[in-house]
This record gives structure tokens, C-alpha cells and sequence, in this order.
């Protein structure tokens, strides 16, 4: 059985791991569609601003949509990404992590997004969903995480309790190990804190059967994922899992946005919310794999650092004052919880 993409064609031995001939078509059109869903129902929700659009295209091989909302009644700006890129020569970003996929040509897609809101109260966003091929070598990855200023514990299981939906329907261990691997990944590890309230992460998904595939063997993701054992699935498990995730997006972010937009805020907690987004862009200029992948296969840098805030701010040895708002998101908040079985589940 052979399948042609561009300029090359793939020979596939029939095995668990085999692909459908169509899998590179299959994730573009859903990875576009859910940009085009996101993006119309974030329009209507803002009311006053529109995303702008540029098509660009990667001279390597590949292209993408960006489209950016700026100056708006609800965000102050944000972004919702699409891109497939290809090429016959892997980033050491990939080498590095999964060598069997060396000496073949590779092909991505995904959609990524960022939303940075005006209010204070309303929390920043992000969600990124993306598949990888490299010869008979393939995977998704992706997730979704909140990142408050001002946190709101009915706000955190609502978002947590909608991701979990997604996976409960694909399978009831995935929330539990990806819930445990988005908060080690969204970890400032400069600054010994959470980026926020997590979400969930997971990447390297294929045939394997592993769930964890990240670095820390010792992690709780890790320690939960080992108790599980290995999980059977095919292409086509994972496609629709990532599928669901993608669906519980809006659900999980816009009655949140709806809850919060309205409140009132002064100067003060202005100043905190571009405190905080300096957090944000520290993670994301440090850590951040889709920044680092972007940029190490030469793609468009205005799309890859759109996940940037407009207006950021770095205050030295900045300390807040003790029993404030403020000190409560660090002290309480911006710590690992079982969101939807603990303490916090009972307020």
C-alpha cells in the first residue's frame, strides 16, 4: 500500500501503527475547521473587533493562516493559528526526542492559539493541537490551559471539568495522566511556580501504547501513567480523541469569559495582570516547544511569537502585599490541585 503527499511517497506495511492513506488530509481539515469555529464564535463573543487574516507561506514547503484579534471590547489581543509545514530535514527539536525519525522527510499541522483579554479578571488562554509525520513515524500532541490573574475556584473546575468530558469519552486514564503532564509542563522552573491553573498536555501519542512520554520518570505523571500500563490504541482512537479535545475548547473558555468580562478593576490590578503576562512570555520565550519548533524550521516569527502579550510588564523583587488577591494566586492557586476531586472541589 503506497500514499502520496507532494513530492513523496510513503510504502506502508499494514500493523497497528499503519496510517490511513488519507491522515495528512484528514488533520489539515480539522485543524483549519476548528480555527474557522474558534475564531467566529470569539468574533460574535468580543463584538467589536474582527481577527485579521495573512496567508503566508514557508519557502521549505508549507503555509498557514493567521489571524489576529487586537483592540477589542473583551480582548486586547489574540491570536488563532493554523499551519502545515513540511521538508526532508527534522529539526533537532524532534531529533532530539524521537531519533527513529531521523533520515525521513516530515510533514506537521496544527492550530495554536492565544487569547490575552482586556479585564484583569478574565483569564488568558491557550490551546494547541498539532500532528506530526516522519515517514512510518507519527504522533499528536496538543492541550489547553488557563492562565488567571485573578482566579476564581468555580472558574477552575469548570474549565477542568470540560477537558475531562473530552477525554472521559476516549478514555477514563487520559485526563488523570494528562492533567498530571500539563502542570509539569507549564512550569517556570526559573521562577519555581505554575504558569497557571493548568489544563491538560500531552505529546508524542501514537501506537505505542505508552500515555506519558515526557522527560521526568519520577514526575506524578509518570508515576500514574506506570500504574496504568500500557493503553492499546490506533490512529484512529487518537484522531478522535484529539477530535473531542479540540470540540471542548469553547465550551470549556467562553462561559468563563461571559462570567467575567463585566467586573469591575482599577489601575491596581492592571498593573498585576502585565506583572503576570511577563510570567507568561518568560514560559513562552524559555520553555515553549511550539515556539522552539517553530523557529527552528525557519517559520513565519510573527505567527510562531503571536502567543505574546501586547503589553507586559517586569517589576524587580516584586512582592505582594501578604493577604491580598494578589498574594493568594501564588500562595494558593498557582500550586498543583486535584481541581475536580479535592478540597477546592467542595467550595
Amino acid at each position: 500500500m503506497s500514499r502520496h503527499s507532494g513530492n513523496q511517497t510513503q510504502l506502508l506495511t499494514p500493523s497497528d501503527n499503519t496510517l490511513p492513506a488519507d491522515s495528512r488530509q484528514r488533520v489539515k481539515q480539522f485543524m483549519q475547521s476548528l480555527q474557522d469555529q474558534i475564531c467566529t464564535v470569539l468574533e460574535q463573543l468580543d463584538g467589536k473587533a474582527c481577527f485579521r487574516e495573512d496567508h503566508w507561506e514557508r519557502p521549505e514547503g508549507g503555509e498557514g493562516r493567521t489571524r489576529v484579534i487586537r483592540e477589542g471590547r473583551v480582548f486586547e489581543q489574540g491570536g488563532v493559528n493554523f499551519s502545515e509545514v513540511w521538508g526532508d530535514t527534522l529539526p533537532p527539536a524532534i531529533l532530539s526526542q524521537r531519533k527513529e525519525a531521523a533520515g525521513h522527510d516530515f510533514f506537521a499541522t496544527g492550530t495554536s492559539l492565544v487569547l490575552h483579554p482586556r479585564n484583569p479578571y478574565v483569564p488568558t488562554v491557550h490551546l494547541n493541537y498539532r500532528y506530526f509525520e516522519a515517514g512510518p513515524v507519527w504522533w499528536f500532541g496538543g492541550g489547553a490551559d488557563l492562565t488567571p490573574y485573578y482566579p476564581f475556584v468555580e472558574d477552575a473546575i469548570h474549565f477542568h471539568s470540560s477537558l475531562k468530558r473530552a477525554c472521559d469519552a476516549s478514555h477514563p486514564e487520559y485526563y488523570p495522566v494528562f492533567k498530571h503532564w500539563c502542570d509539569e509542563y507549564f512550569y517556570l522552573q526559573h521562577r519555581q511556580e505554575q504558569r497557571g491553573l493548568g489544563g491538560i498536555f500531552f505529546d508524542y501519542q501514537d501506537a505505542s501504547g505508552q500515555l506519558y512520554v515526557g522527560g521526568d520518570t519520577d514526575s506524578p505523571a509518570a508515576v500514574y501513567s506506570q500504574q496504568v500500563g500500557q493503553v492499546s490504541r490506533s490512529w484512529e482512537d487518537i484522531f478522535s480523541f484529539v477530535h473531542q479535545c479540540g470540540l471542548a475548547f469553547l465550551p470549556a473558555y467562553v462561559p468563563i469569559v461571559e462570567r467575567r468580562q463585566h467586573t469591575e478593576y482599577g489601575d491596581r490590578q492592571r498593573q498585576f495582570q502585565l506583572y503576570r503576562r511577563g510570567r507568561y512570555a518568560e514560559f513562552n520565550l524559555v520553555y515553549d516547544r511550539g515556539t522552539v519548533f517553530g523557529l527552528q524550521t525557519q517559520g513565519r516569527a510573527e505567527s510562531i511569537l503571536m502567543s505574546l502579550p501586547p503589553l507586559a510588564r517586569w517589576e524587580y523583587c516584586y512582592e505582594p502585599e501578604p493577604g491580598t488577591p494578589e498574594a493568594r494566586l501564588s500562595e494558593i492557586f498557582l500550586q498543583p490541585h486535584d481541581w475536580l476531586n479535592g478540597t477546592f472541589a467542595q467550595k
